[in-house]
């Protein structure tokens, strides 16, 4: 019976598979991490399913996502491939992942290399969420040993699909970070990132070079990877790329595209930060970053778009603070029962690394992802028991409450100081 049902299902879904809805990644938080199982509470009006057939329905689920990977038809493919990365950046799957890794890692080397497009972008950023799930270690090394020359030969490949490309380049920086087991390894594809941002620098006489948009996302992409990638460099590696990256590194505060300025103005901030921590550092165009810095976070110009200029000043602002003081301005981030603080600039830069992939599952991953919390020095996942669980669940009506007083404070507390000369935007 069983046997039958799952090829109903497999039939079923080779014909209909659709991504995750938002109803089922709307899961409990602290359900995942009171049990670290695949099994998750479904809730109707009736009441609720056990936790048995739940976990049952998702791994069937689970399993015609997989099976439908290598699908004739590639809207059932990017369909699949969609289902798995929700269930992935959602909940904790680890015994589940562990068991299938290299089958997983067969379909998405098939999608990269067979696949056009859409479905090579997301055949990345499940490779991305697999390495996250597995966690650093021989499972996710081999994984990665597999897809690296594949992502290697793509990002590469001036003829290939330009958003491929550009997912590659941020899934090359992440997965290295949780799978490259030798740091010249490492380096190496360093040197990849920086043949790509380094087209973006301005010249010597100021002129910019013509990059359309695309290929400008694409230098940003491998720009913050090279930025993330940075965060594990030795000491000995970071002198170089200092004394070789930080005096051309402002060329790239000249380019046109905003998000290639934050990029590189955030980057910037993350050396001074690894670079006060070292010894004999010299910097000899002090007076010169300063005021171009000062200048983006002061950015008036008529021919830049409001939302652009809001984004960069904000930013900019934090940027020339840390390179004057040394600053960082910190922020919590809470997570049911405990918090993270973000404190520096190679916090924020891996925070905002792992959160790109896992999104509003960052929380799930915080709290019950072994790997992640390593990273971010949370010590081992704390175990929440029944009561106190249902002690801390809120109805939907109270939710909902609780939201709009908020909302009202907010709107009363900005309308004292809202002025139209005033800049009160946020990154």
């Amino acid at each position: 019976i069983g046997r039958a049902k799952d090829r109903r299902l497999i039939r079923y879904l080779h014909g209909h598979v659709q991504p995750f809805s938002d109803e089922d990644a709307s899961i409990e938080t602290l359900s995942h991490c009171s049990s670290f199982s695949d099994t998750a509470s479904v809730a109707d009006e009736g009441g609720e399913a056990s936790e048995d057939a739940a976990q049952e329905d998702f791994q069937y689920k689970l399993k015609g996502f997989i099976d439908s990977t290598v699908d004739k038809s590639a809207k059932t493919r990017q369909g699949a491939l969609d289902g798995l990365k929700t269930a992935m950046a959602t909940r904790i799957l680890y015994e589940f992942i562990s068991e299938r890794r290299m089958t997983i890692t067969d379909s998405i080397e098939r999608c990269l290399k067979k696949g056009k497009g859409e479905e090579q972008r997301a055949a990345a950023s499940l490779a991305c969420l697999l390495c996250i799930q597995l966690g650093s270690g021989i499972e996710s090394e081999e994984v990665f040993k597999t897809l690296k020359p594949i992502f290697k030969n793509i990002l590469a490949d001036g003829s290939a699909n330009i958003q491929a490309r550009q997912a590659v380049a941020t899934s090359l920086g992440l997965c290295t970070l949780v799978a490259e087991d030798d740091i010249l390894d490492v380096h190496a594809t360093m040197e990849c990132f920086e043949n790509l941002f380094t087209r973006s620098y301005a010249r010597a006489d100021g002129t910019c070079p013509l990059i359309n948009p695309q290929t400008s996302q694409l230098h940003t992409n491998a720009l913050l990877s090279w930025a993330l990638l940075l965060t594990i460099c030795t000491a000995n590696q970071l002198k170089d790329i200092l004394r070789k990256h930080l005096p051309k590194l402002p060329r790239l505060l000249e380019s046109e595209d905003v998000n290639m300025r934050i990029a590189a103005g955030e980057t910037i901030a993350l050396l001074f930060e690894l670079a006060r921590d070292m010894d004999a550092f010299e910097f000899h165009d002090w007076d010169e970053l300063c005021d171009k810095l000062n200048a983006l976070a002061t950015d008036c110009n008529k021919h830049r778009a409001k939302t652009d200029k809001r984004k960069q000043r904000s930013v900019f602002r934090d940027v020339l603070k840390a390179v004057e003081e040394g600053d960082f301005q910190s922020e919590t981030i809470r997570f049911g029962t405990e918090r993270m603080t973000i404190d520096s600039w190679v916090r924020k830069r891996t925070y905002d690394a792992f959160r790109e992939f896992v999104g509003s599952g960052m929380n799930y991953h915080l709290q019950g992802n072994e790997f992640i919390r390593d990273v971010f020095e949370l010590g081992p996942p704390m175990l929440v028991d029944s009561a106190t669980m249902k002690a801390m669940k809120i109805s939907r009506f109270e939710r909902h409450l609780h939201n709009s007083a908020a909302f009202k404070a907010r709107t009363k507390a900005r309308s004292k100081f809202r002025d139209k000369r005033v800049d009160v935007g946020e990154f």
